[in-house]
């Protein structure tokens, strides 16, 4: 459900609200927040909430001191393993600056501009997602181990499958949050998992990745577990993807997938330090199903992107990025990518085998191609940039 300021403000004297988490995220997606009483919340929404700017990933040359996060009341969930008297908010916020404009590097704000680009194309993207982690023990002491929680293979049922009820309290819990989880199981590797999504509108489907990976982690821990959405969690072991689903049309309902995806493909290798930004992504490409090669076709093998029509619906999925990566930029990029594909009316290349691109072979390489990239540079502000590229 999608609330008005009046409609929050409400909420909060008739369900005895204690607590607000204003939340937001930094230049790698890590999710941010303060906590304020309910009596703050008028100034929130009116002059917003100040922060210290520079000690944010991605804000460090911000040339004002403060920046202000304003409540997006659209964007707000109660925490359901809160206590129900006292309860508490998360709100998700935009990041501003003392004018009371979106700051330029504010992660929310690059998707709505690519959205809004998108929209004066007469374009609509939509996401759906299929992201996995893996669920470890704790010593005795409540560090995390890498030890995993069982020994279960792909789609494998209880008692084997040991992660059943933790899945089932993390797909209760987000759609007591508003997300819609479409279905789950035990993946290949011992104790790893997956959940996956609808398709929804890009800025919705990105708060979403965050508050599940928020949930995913509270719920493992209240069963005494940790959850690692990290690319290789286990040496030798399959390694967690991110797997995106894709559909655009235009205003005349219109598949344009298609165009999408070749411009999306043409673009990958110079955006590839944003989808797989951590230094173990590029041990997962090219192992145990993962691509690592610029490619697609409709076999749902290993490729790049596989590319799917059903009952006269094309979709794509784009196979190489991980959870480490933020969705809001990728989102940004896939869609600005999907639309030179569409600009350009660019055709799905020749599927190929031995003569495909590679993708970059480590994360040096993929920072090199984004920080040469005049694609990624018009897109990506030159502070998040750089700290994509030297980290």
């Amino acid at each position: 459900m999608e609330y008005t300021v009046d409609e929050v403000m409400k909420y909060l004297e008739d369900e005895d609200v204690k607590f607000i988490r204003l939340a937001f995220r930094d230049a790698f997606g890590v999710q941010k927040n303060i906590a304020v009483m309910p009596g703050e919340m008028k100034k929130a929404f009116e002059e917003g909430i100040a922060i210290n700017a520079r000690r944010i990933a991605g804000f460090e040359d911000c040339p004002y001191a403060v920046l202000y996060l304003r409540p997006d009341p659209s964007a707000m969930t109660v925490l359901p393993w809160r206590p129900d008297s006292g309860r508490v908010l998360r709100m998700l916020c935009d990041v501003c600056t003392p004018e009371g404009e979106t700051y330029a590097s504010d992660c929310r704000k690059i998707l709505k501009d690519a959205v809004e680009r998108a929209k004066q194309a007469g374009v609509e993207f939509r996401f759906g997602s299929e992201m996995e982690f893996y669920l470890f023990e704790k010593d005795n002491d409540g560090n995390p181990t890498k030890i995993p929680y069982d020994e279960a293979g792909y789609m494998d049922i209880a008692p084997r499958d040991k992660c059943e009820n933790v899945r089932r309290e993390i797909a209760l819990t987000i759609e007591q949050m508003g997300l819609t989880p479409e279905r789950s199981h035990h993946e290949r590797g011992p104790g790893q998992n997956e959940i996956d999504f609808h398709y929804g509108k890009p800025l919705k489907a990105a708060d979403h990745m965050e508050t599940f990976k928020m949930v995913v982690s509270t719920v493992a821990d209240r069963h005494g577990l940790t959850a690692d959405f990290s690319p290789m969690p286990l040496p030798g072991r399959p390694g967690n993807g991110y797997h995106i689903n894709m559909y655009a049309v235009d205003r005349n309902g219109n598949d344009m997938i298609r165009q999408a995806a070749a411009g999306i493909l043409e673009k990958i290798r110079e955006m590839t330090v944003f989808l797989n930004p951590a230094e173990d992504s590029y041990e997962r490409l090219g192992h145990s199903l993962a691509p690592d090669r610029v490619n697609w076709s409709g076999d749902g093998r290993s490729e790049l992107m596989y590319i799917e029509t059903f009952r006269g619906r094309t979709r794509a999925e784009l196979r190489s990025p991980d959870a480490s990566g933020n969705p809001y930029l990728v989102y940004a990029l896939l869609i600005h990518a999907g639309l030179y594909g569409i600009e350009k009316q660019l055709n799905l290349p020749e599927m190929k085998t031995e003569e495909d691109l590679m993708l970059p072979r480590s994360r040096k390489e993929a920072a090199e191609l984004a920080a040469a990239s005049s694609f990624v540079k018009s897109i990506i502000p030159q502070g998040i940039l750089r700290d994509y590229v030297s980290l």
